[in-house]
Order: structure tokens, then C-alpha cells, then sequence
């Protein structure tokens, strides 16, 4: 076939069952090598279309695509959207009764299916082996590769079987195509994925990281479940995930916010299995508007409008943030994620890495922290130390975080650092912030009466300035070296070679007072810049939403699998009333033009004459 028709296949083939008029960035590229046999390595940011990468190759040949997926959770979303867009596929895991399973091997083995969708381990078994001994297999497609390394965020020991695919099985596949793809890999964790794989000479893509619809945003942690409602409250119909660290903090986050009125749910690996598991639905079924979560929450669930992620607490290391954030904003609209910061946190979090006994381990878990801190305490744009992470370079100025949108103000408080610094020294070195900053605002206290900490010079001089002001100061000097912590739990402050300077009066220190943290308890509306469609029929919209949900439950799918936020907000702008307008939408193929096309053009012709 020339160039130019496989072109015109692959444009006819995206909007026939995907609804697409063109391609994201580096995805025709990717599918040409797909579908001309070469192994493949695809990084690409979430959002960014990487499953489209081998599900339309498998449309375009013979033969079936094996998928290893590694939740139950993400097989199912993916199968039931291929199956909403007329696409023939299947799973196989533990949820399928025997005779079902056995039933969809036998159909598998006669070519029924286009794309098969299988966990490592089952892929790795008796039967999965039998299957694959008697499956025409066009290529292996391994999703979430990044479980292949020890060294990424979610190691899977099980992935490791999946280097030895082509060794196995009499040599049936040494000759049979594989594609890897994740979103998230160091540079370290892609050299390991390629290593573990053995892919032969593969083509290796690799996306920009930048989510350019995502808004990010830190905020000083102050009464956080205040803060977290004022912003419920400013955008009722964002649905969205809270990180906390704790099984604790999620259970009471999530009854605070059901108390408020706030439908939440928590989710945790302590949870009974079906309570979470409801819970999983409830949430990805838009049951629920918010998921108070551990991070055992989130690789399986690839619902495209999650319109925030809250991080209630400092995360452990940057990939991962940027892993839990990737999950808001899937359909490339805006969406918020805002990180509570406080140095508090960062002490818990010292004192569990202290908690390691290796050392290596303890040093690489203290570098990550730092990549973080340094990540809260940025006043410049924070994507070049966000993708720095990932050895993408940036120039800064995004655009789309709180210090590019509202730059920070800087303060001189070069007073405050030495009364700060006189308060440790006198104070013996030998307490923690807490207590220090007591003494500066001259706390009554009785653990301050009983050290005489009330008779030092330093007693009271701070109480100009609030207790967050102080906590603020010493976090950023802490962060900088001026102020040496204990790697204990008690965090007890003391001076280092820098303090010096600052004493002295020869360094100033300035820090930034931003409008974030001037506004961190009101009810602001979302951050995030509205989409490029243009104005929407708000009423209509939630026609259009309703509709979805109602058509979405009858068939037990979640209401994303029917259409996404963006092709309801395309009708609401365009008002497609025929066959020709309903499939300029984005999102809209032939198949769902005929089995929703006239019910949602029947609401929407409807609502317009009593708005003409």
C-alpha cells in the first residue's frame, strides 16, 4: 500500500471507531512503526494517547493484539470503551467464572477478538499458555511498563516474567512485535524497562511531559478541611481525588466532608476488599464526587474528568506527584492540583525514611524528598524542576502554575531571620520549631515557664508577626541550610556555617508572600483556564450530562464510557441537529452516531427552541 493510502486507512479508521479528525503529537508516528513490526518503547504523559498506539494498529492487520494490563480495574475501563466504539475485545482474568473464560479463549483462538486483554500473571500461567500456543498473535502490547522496574513507582515483581516472553514457548514469538508504554520513567527507570524487555532495536518515543491543561498550585497547610471545602464549595461540579498519607486521615477527611455535605467516600489498602472496591465504583461511576485516598488509589482508574487532585499531604517524591496529579485532567481539559504544604509534614516524612535500613535506600528516599521541598519553595515557574525530574529540560514561564499566574511578592526579612536564629542559640539548640517560635511570640505556655524560657532576651520579640509567619521562615531557611535539623523525630533546630552571615548582617533573606497564601482560605473558583470551544449552553450542558448518566447506568458503564466531558461540551457549543454535525463532534464515531446520536440531538433540539 502507498503512503498515501495507508494515510487515508489510518485517518478513516480514527474517526470510524475513535471519532478523532487527527492525530495527538507523535501519535501517527508511533502507530506507522506499530503497524510496520518494530519493537517500540512509548513514553508519553498520561492524557497524552497512548493507548490509542496499539489499539488502532490492531485494527489495521490480522492476527490479535495481546495487551498485559496490571489492574483488573484498567482492563475493564479499556475493554468497555473499545466495545462503546464497535471494537472487538475482550479480558481474561480472575472476575470471569470458568465456563466464561473458557468460552473466551475458544472465541480468542477463532479470531474473534482484535485486541485480548491479560494480567502478567495469567499471561504467564498453564492456561494462559495454552491460549497463547493456539492465539495468532499479531504483536504484545505491555501497558504500565514501568512495573518492570524495581527503581519506578509501582514495581510489580510479576512484570519481571514478561522479559522472558520471547524465550519461551519453542521460539513461537521471536519473531512477534512488542510495544511498551508508560507515562511516568526516569531516566534510570527507561534504561531498566529496556534492559528487563530485551526489545530489539526498538523505536523509543519519548512525549513531553508538560500538562499544559493542568493547573498547579501550592498552598501553606492552615485549617486544611476549611481551606478543602471553600473550594468544593466555589466549583460544585468538580469531581476529584484527595491524597493523604494515612489510612486514618483518609477515613476522617472523608466523613468531615460528609458531614459538610460533600458526597465522599475513602480508599485505602485497610479497607475491606468490597468496600473499596464499591467505592472505586462509586467514584469512577460519578456516585460520588470525591475519593479521599492512600496512593493504593489511582493506577486502574483512567476516568477522563477528574477535575482536581488534592494533595492533603506532602508526597514522597516527585514522580510520584507527578503520577498522582497526571490523574486529573485525563481529557485534556483544565483541571486543578493543588499541594497543602507544611513543614510538619516534611519531618513525618524524614522520620519514616529514618525508619529504613538500608542505606542506600535511606540516602536515595532523602534525595526525592529534597527534589520536593525544593519543588514547595520554588518562587519561579515550577515546571523546570517538576520535569527537570524526568530529564526534560524547561525554560519556564508556563503559564499554567501559581507562580507564573500570580508571581510572588518577596519580603525582606533579613530582622526576622536573626531574631529567629538568636531564639535557637538561646535557647541551647536543642528544641524544635515549635517551641522556638513560643518563645519568639512569647507564649505563656507552661512548658516555656518551666525551662525559664520566659526570661531570655529573645522572649517576645516575634509577637509581631504570627505563628504561620514564623513556620514559614524556618521551613525556607531549613530548606537552604541556613538551620540544621536532627534526623529524629523531635526535629530539634540548630545553627550551621551559613547562620553566620545572616547574623552578621551581611546576607539578606527574602521571602515570598504570595497571593495564594493571602487567599488560601476563601472561596475561589478554580484556577484553571476554561477550554478553547468557546462559550457553552450551561442548562444544555447538564442536559447533556444527565442524559449520559442515565444511558450510562442502563448499561452498567461509567458515564465517560458513553461520551466525555469534551464531546458534551462540543454539542453544548455547536449544537450538532444532524447526522453531519453530531460526528464533526470530537469523540463521535459511526458507531455511537447510531446508538446515541438521535437520543442526544433529540435533547438538544428540544432545548433550543425554548432558548431561540
Amino acid at each position: 500500500m502507498s503512503q498515501t493510502g495507508q494515510d487515508d486507512r489510518l485517518a478513516a479508521t480514527l474517526k470510524q471507531y475513535f471519532g478523532h479528525d487527527t492525530f495527538r503529537p507523535m501519535q501517527r508516528e508511533i502507530i506507522e512503526a506499530v503497524c510496520d513490526g518494530r519493537d517500540s518503547f512509548v513514553i508519553m504523559p498520561t492524557g497524552g494517547g497512548k493507548s490509542l498506539c496499539y489499539q488502532l494498529p490492531a485494527l489495521m492487520g490480522e492476527g490479535t493484539t495481546v495487551v498485559i494490563s496490571p489492574l483488573i480495574a484498567l482492563m475493564q475501563d479499556q475493554v468497555a470503551q473499545l466495545q462503546q466504539n464497535g471494537i472487538r475485545a475482550t479480558l481474561i482474568n480472575s472476575t470471569l467464572g470458568r465456563d466464561e473464560a473458557f468460552d473466551r479463549e475458544r472465541r480468542a483462538i477463532q479470531g474473534e477478538y482484535d485486541l485480548i486483554y491479560l494480567a502478567p500473571e495469567r499471561l504467564m500461567s498453564t492456561s494462559g499458555s495454552r491460549l497463547l500456543r493456539q492465539l495468532d498473535v499479531a504483536r504484545f502490547a505491555i501497558d504500565e511498563c514501568h512495573c518492570i522496574s524495581e527503581w519506578g513507582h509501582d514495581f510489580r515483581p510479576e512484570y519481571r516474567m514478561l522479559g522472558q516472553l520471547r524465550d519461551q514457548f519453542a521460539g513461537r514469538f521471536s519473531d512477534t512485535p512488542i510495544v511498551a508504554l508508560t507515562a511516568t520513567a526516569t531516566p534510570r527507570v527507561r534504561e531498566d524497562i529496556l534492559a528487563q524487555l530485551h526489545l530489539r532495536d526498538p523505536a523509543v518515543y519519548l512525549g513531553d511531559f508538560e500538562r499544559s491543561n493542568l493547573n498547579y498550585e501550592l498552598r501553606p497547610k492552615k485549617d486544611m478541611l476549611r481551606q478543602v471545602g471553600a473550594y468544593l464549595k466555589a466549583n460544585p461540579l468538580h469531581e476529584g481525588i484527595i491524597y493523604c498519607q494515612s489510612r486514618r486521615k483518609c477515613e476522617e477527611m472523608a466523613e468531615k466532608l460528609q458531614a459538610s455535605g460533600v458526597s465522599a467516600v475513602p480508599y485505602h489498602a485497610g479497607l475491606d476488599a468490597s468496600v473499596r472496591e464499591q467505592n472505586q465504583h462509586d467514584f469512577i461511576y460519578g456516585d460520588k464526587r470525591v475519593v479521599c485516598a492512600t496512593i493504593a488509589f489511582g493506577m486502574g482508574v483512567d476516568k477522563p474528568d477528574v477535575r482536581f487532585v488534592i494533595h492533603a499531604d506532602m508526597p514522597r517524591s516527585l514522580e510520584g506527584y507527578y503520577q498522582e496529579t497526571g490523574r486529573a485532567g485525563r481529557d485534556g481539559l483544565p483541571a486543578d492540583c493543588i499541594f497543602f504544604y507544611s513543614g510538619g509534614d516534611r519531618g513525618k516524612v524524614e522520620h519514616f525514611i529514618e525508619q529504613k535500613e538500608d542505606e542506600e535506600e535511606r540516602k536515595h528516599a532523602y534525595w526525592q524528598l529534597q527534589q520536593v521541598v525544593s519543588f514547595a519553595h520554588a518562587t519561579g515557574c515550577r515546571m523546570p524542576l517538576l520535569l527537570g525530574y524526568f530529564g526534560q529540560e524547561h525554560t519556564g514561564s508556563c503559564g499554567h502554575c501559581d507562580n507564573c499566574s500570580a508571581p510572588p511578592k518577596l519580603l525582606d526579612v533579613t530582622v526576622h531571620a536573626q531574631k529567629l536564629l538568636s531564639a535557637i542559640i538561646r535557647t541551647g539548640q536543642r528544641f524544635g520549631v515549635g517551641h522556638v517560635i513560643k518563645v519568639l511570640r512569647g507564649s505563656k505556655e507552661q512548658r516555656v515557664l518551666d525551662y525559664g524560657h520566659d526570661q531570655l532576651s529573645v522572649y517576645g520579640i516575634g509577637a509581631d508577626q504570627p505563628d504561620g509567619h514564623w513556620r514559614q521562615l524556618a521551613e525556607q531557611l531549613i530548606h537552604d541550610g541556613t538551620i540544621g535539623t536532627s534526623a529524629d523525630q523531635f526535629r530539634t533546630l540548630h545553627l550551621t556555617p551559613e547562620s553566620k552571615d545572616i547574623l552578621k548582617g551581611d546576607r539578606e533573606i527574602t521571602m515570598p508572600i504570595s497571593t495564594i497564601a493571602a487567599q488560601s482560605g476563601s472561596s475561589r473558583r478554580s484556577t484553571a483556564q476554561d477550554d478553547d470551544l468557546g462559550p457553552i449552553d450551561s442548562e444544555l450542558f447538564e442536559k447533556l450530562r444527565a442524559l449520559r448518566k442515565q444511558l450510562a447506568d442502563e448499561q452498567g458503564v461509567p458515564p465517560y464510557v458513553v461520551f466525555g466531558d469534551k464531546s458534551l461540551r462540543q454539542m453544548a457549543a455547536s449544537l450538532p441537529m444532524d447526522d453531519e454535525g453530531f460526528l464533526a463532534v470530537s469523540g463521535v464515531g459511526q458507531t455511537k452516531l447510531d446508538k446515541y446520536g438521535p437520543a442526544f440531538m433529540g435533547v438538544i433540539r428540544e432545548h433550543e427552541p425554548a432558548n431561540s
